[in-house]
């Protein structure tokens, strides 16, 4: 299994950032007010794997006679990172989306005003659950993990 790409992130927010703009362009008018916290489950999905992530860490890395952690438990944590992370990314750019439609039009539209503190927090909360799935994605990596690491980082490179 090979880590989290951040291209692969950074293509899914872009493509949710298009797809959600051209939505809201369209049919902004028709929409319900946002809730102000409505991004803030992304936040507490964040702490969880962040938590998560330390536990874990603490675990792979402590010494001899210790709870080991079990190679399954570490798949389904590296699962459930890179599942966050896309996540995280697409409702970033979700998110962006909306700012980017709703910032402008803010001096002309009350309801634009009312959802950019939303979409801001939204942004916060969305940003902060990718970079808690990175960091558990990165916790769950053994000290002698070589997967995707560049050849100079790596003990077998010659040089």
């Amino acid at each position: 299994m090979h880590f989290t790409r951040t291209r692969d992130l950074v293509v899914a927010g872009l493509l949710a950032a298009g797809i959600v703009h051209l939505f809201v362009r369209v049919a902004y008018g028709d929409l319900p007010p946002l809730p102000t916290l409505a991004g803030t489950t992304l936040l507490v999905l964040a702490i969880i794997e962040a938590a998560l992530g330390a536990s874990l860490r603490s675990r792979i890395h402590k010494p001899e006679g210790g709870r080991r952690v079990q190679p399954l438990t570490a798949a389904r944590a590296v699962a459930l990172a890179k599942a966050s992370s896309l996540l995280g990314a697409i409702m970033l750019g979700a998110w962006l989306g909306l700012l980017g439609y709703v910032l402008p039009k803010r001096a002309e539209v009350a309801a634009a005003a009312e959802d950019v503190p939303s979409a801001v927090i939204g942004i916060g909360c969305a940003a902060a659950l990718v970079a808690a799935a990175l960091y558990l994605e990165w916790c769950c990596r053994t000290p002698d993990d070589q997967d995707n690491q560049p050849p100079e980082y790596r003990s077998d490179a010659t040089g």
